[in-house]
């Protein structure tokens, strides 16, 4: 089969298209024919050797994936030609590929491929953060940076479907603030001087923040009293700082959301989140933004999108 290799640490340009044997099975792996497979920033960092997963070379990278069942285990309520979602962590990038039953769903039949492979991510993350970690309460506040990307297009929908009211969405431009009000935000400012903008119209209960860089002391004080910053990446590339007086004299929070490491100690909560998310996706309430999308021979402009900050929606790979 075709699969995209990681051969040496060189960055996304360096990343391989080649022939490699065909993933088997184990006994409690699904086997899947690869339809979608979402790209993600830790493949970005797995290209240069700065991930905390470092498989030996060359490797096939791919976390999430959507497609089709070729086989599963007797007994697990999968059978061949069923429509999936999975988390395979590796190997995804390619026309075949495993994953365990445990992180293998059914996708609801409005969901396309696209959209399925958009979700365990982008959309855990969310739900992670604003319901577990967040404790969302309805009618709350929240406000969304990096909201036309995959985790801030998700972030808006998941508050919105549980119960949060205004929704302000933070972006760098008026087109990709376009893009957030398409995926459900009810307003969007653009990120310099959003501060100022947000306490105009009324502080805000929670802000989701996958960005971090210099705007973080702006969102605390964007923040109602006891209200929280959830603290989920650092794409700006910068992590900032919290002088925590400001913690104390406001009676603000800030949460961190680590939802990898959160949910690979714990079999079964994916399967958890899936539950509660999966009425959601069916009734059309979390409708992934599909992104930039590509071949597998052009995995190199996926990863790039990504890297140079490019992208609106989730991107995603095609094979």
């Amino acid at each position: 089969m075709k699969a995209i290799q990681i051969t040496s640490l060189d960055g996304p340009e360096a990343i391989e298209l080649r022939d490699v044997p065909d993933p088997v099975a184990g006994p409690d792996q699904v086997l899947i024919r690869v339809h979608a497979a979402g790209v993600a920033f830790p493949e970005v960092l797995q290209s240069r050797g700065l991930y905390q997963m470092k498989p030996d070379l060359p490797f096939t990278p791919g976390a999430e994936i959507a497609g089709e069942v070729v086989t599963a285990p007797e007994g697990s309520g999968l059978e061949a030609g069923d429509r999936v979602a999975a988390l395979c962590l590796l190997g995804g990038f390619a026309e075949l590929a495993v994953a365990p039953v445990t992180e293998t769903f059914p996708l609801p039949d409005a969901v396309s491929y696209e959209q399925g492979a958009s979700v365990i991510f982008n959309y855990g993350t969310a739900y992670f953060a604003l319901v577990e970690r967040g404790k969302l309460q309805p009618g709350e506040s929240v406000l969304v940076h990096g909201a036309a990307g995959g985790i801030g297009t998700a972030a808006i929908q998941v508050a919105k479907a549980f119960g949060a009211g205004r929704v302000v969405a933070v972006t760098s431009t008026a087109e990709k603030g376009a893009v957030a009000l398409e995926a459900g935000a009810d307003e969007f400012v653009l990120a310099d001087g959003f501060k100022d903008s947000v306490v105009a119209g009324g502080k805000v209960d929670v802000v989701v923040d996958p960005v971090g860089g210099d705007r973080f002391t702006d969102s605390l004080r964007s923040l109602k009293d006891d209200g929280l910053v959830l603290v989920i990446g650092f794409t700006a590339g910068e992590i900032p700082t919290v002088k925590v007086n400001r913690l104390l004299l406001n009676n603000v929070s800030v949460v961190g959301v680590g939802w990898g490491a959160y949910v690979l100690q714990r079999p079964g909560h994916i399967a958890t989140e899936w539950a509660a998310m999966e009425p959601h996706l069916a009734s059309g309430a979390l409708s992934p933004v599909v992104g930039p999308t590509f071949p597998l021979a052009e995995a190199s402009k996926a990863l790039l999108t990504l890297d140079e900050r490019r992208a609106t929606g989730k991107v995603l790979l095609t094979p």
